[in-house]
């Protein structure tokens, strides 16, 4: 756009930003950020704006590091909130979360019911500490009663680094889309190296038979996986073998000089 017979409008600044053109001019505007900012008047449409977003996303950042920095040294189990009381797969999460707490490592999930609330309950009848990493949804779904520590989320980005930041490993007892999809986060971050030495436990043979078929059978036939990278997976329907594959990790880390406490190492 042009001023004044075809003259390029004249460049202004916004804090560190440059404008030509395209933006109300505050000298037309009759109005300054600040004096927008400062008045309490008006509609409120701004605060859902992008800018705005940019610092509510750096808060949940900042709570989450700030609530899980001095977790013990932790393991994130994953599974669906649709697992009811009478499931096998909920008594084996009850089990897995005491074995976990047992070996000195805090149970972390998503906050929910189902194969998550086994999990913390698990842990916290063990005497171990129970976190639970809620999530907003279009439903309402609070945090269990079994979590000793929680938050709860606006952005899933957010809540899955604090998932891999803060574990030394995951399990995944069955469930559905998003069970799959921390699932398959957790492989492509192995795979990539973008953490390294991390254990990811498919927890239930049966169940997940169908898809390491597909996984070998399809994916490694048609070389769209490398077959060093089915090896990054371990099966078992044995609490005391996935614990035994995460503590030989834990191991691992101390062998190369790596605090076990910490969480895996991020490359890249």
């Amino acid at each position: 756009m042009s001023d004044d017979g075809g003259r390029r409008e004249r460049r202004r600044t916004r804090g560190p930003i440059q404008l030509r053109g395209g933006e109300p001019d505050p000298r037309r505007e009759g109005t300054t950020t600040d004096q927008r900012l400062l008045d309490s008047r008006g509609p409120s449409d701004w605060v859902h704006g992008d800018p705005w977003r940019v610092l509510r996303i750096q808060s949940e950042f900042v709570e989450g590091f700030g609530l899980l920095a001095e977790l013990p040294r932790a393991v994130s189990v994953f599974g669906s909130a649709r697992t009811k009381p009478d499931d096998p797969f909920y008594a084996a999460g009850v089990e897995l979360g005491a074995a976990l707490a047992q070996a000195g490592y805090a149970v972390i999930t998503g906050g929910g019911p189902g194969a998550m609330e086994a999990a913390n309950k698990g842990a916290c009848e063990a005497g171990g500490m129970s976190v639970g990493l809620g999530i907003e949804l279009p439903f309402e779904q609070e945090l269990n009663e079994w979590v000793d520590v929680g938050i709860s989320f606006r952005y899933f980005f957010v809540r899955k680094t604090m998932f891999v930041k803060y574990a030394q490993a995951f399990v995944i007892l069955p469930g559905g889309f998003g069970t799959l999809d921390e699932l398959f986060e957790a492989l492509t971050l192995v795979q990539t190296t973008k953490v390294t030495r991390f254990p990811v436990i498919l927890f239930g043979s049966a169940y997940w038979a169908g898809l390491l078929d597909w996984i070998r059978g399809t994916l490694a036939d048609h070389a769209m996986v490398s077959p060093k990278d089915l090896d990054l997976l371990t099966v078992t329907d044995d609490v005391a073998e996935a614990v035994r594959v995460i503590r030989a990790a834990d191991a691992a880390r101390e062998a190369a000089g790596q605090d076990s406490g910490d969480p895996a190492p991020v490359e890249g």
